[in-house]
């Protein structure tokens, strides 16, 4: 059990003990940044816990076999599915079925992802279930941001707090599982232990190799030359709050050894909070280019 997730080496002992003892509780909210495997971590367990035989998950039993098929009836997934927010109506379709008898396992077991983008009404509904759940339900609450579940939920929950992965073990794991090779000190310090945000940068390597090679050379570029080859700051909307994560890690290094460069890392941020606030884009990236290079 967990043995092709890593990280969190406690996490895995504790609930690989909670199933062995028979003490799974009817709430639990796993927290810790986006990207950290918590979500591999919720599965794995929903599996465990849902196991017909003792050693769980066996992996052979009816129960594991529909679960690794992605047919198990007694395990629900609710996400965002490509909406802004889980609303009400999810919650409602869960609780219409909640009441209902396992139909493989003797448990039944609910995760809902990115739980903070439930809206209120949601929150709300599911505090029901929380509050009364079923002796035979499990329900796993997975949050980045714990501030934005209510308190009478959380208060409810068995609350498990994630670290992100150690830079060399997620450095070997990129390269045994992904084959991903010749990661750089700036990269690695970009992924900050988050497996997801490490793949979601190699996907676009060639806009960070862009970016490393105007920053790793700053004195030698002047206004014109800089928005010359950040052009692809402009073009890369949907990706910026990680372009500019990674310009604060190149800048961070850089602040060793000369404190102007903290200025300039407080100009990224204050972009960063300009974009979330839907200012103009092509006007916010102008005027941190220029307060870096005037």
């Amino acid at each position: 059990m967990f043995e092709n997730l890593i990280g969190n080496e406690k996490i895995k002992q504790d609930l690989k003990t909670v199933l062995q003892n028979n003490k799974v509780s009817h709430s639990y909210m796993f927290i810790g940044d986006k990207g950290i495997g918590k979500y591999q971590f919720a599965k794995e367990f929903a599996k465990g816990i849902l196991c017909l035989n003792e050693e769980k998950p066996c992996g052979s039993c009816k129960s594991c076999i529909e679960f690794n098929n992605n047919n198990n009836p007694d395990y629900k997934y609710i996400g965002l599915e490509d909406e802004a927010s889980i609303k009400i109506e999810a919650i409602r379709k869960m609780q219409e079925k909640v009441q209902e008898l396992p139909i493989v396992s003797s448990k039944k077991v609910y995760i809902i992802d990115d739980s903070e983008y439930m809206t209120k009404e949601a929150q709300n509904c599911l505090l029901k279930t929380i509050e009364e759940p079923p002796e035979f339900v499990t329900v796993i609450l997975i949050t980045s941001n714990e501030n934005k579940i209510l308190n009478t939920i959380k208060s409810r929950c068995l609350k498990i707090y994630f670290s992100n992965i150690n830079n060399n073990e997620l450095k070997q794991f990129l390269m045994d599982k992904y084959k991903i090779n010749n990661i750089s000190e700036n990269m690695l310090r970009a992924y900050n232990g988050s497996i997801g945000k490490a793949l979601k940068i190699h996907e676009n390597e060639e806009l960070y190799k862009q970016i490393e090679a105007v920053f790793n050379n700053i004195e030698s570029y002047n206004i014109i030359t800089a928005i010359k080859n950040l052009e692809v700051l402009y073009k890369a909307k949907e990706n910026i709050n990680e372009l500019l994560d990674y310009i604060n890690v190149l800048l961070i290094y850089k602040a060793k050894d000369n404190v102007k460069y903290v200025d300039y890392i407080n100009e990224v941020e204050n972009t960063k909070r300009k974009l979330n606030s839907n200012c103009n884009y092509d006007m916010s990236i102008d005027s941190l280019l220029f307060k870096i290079w005037q």
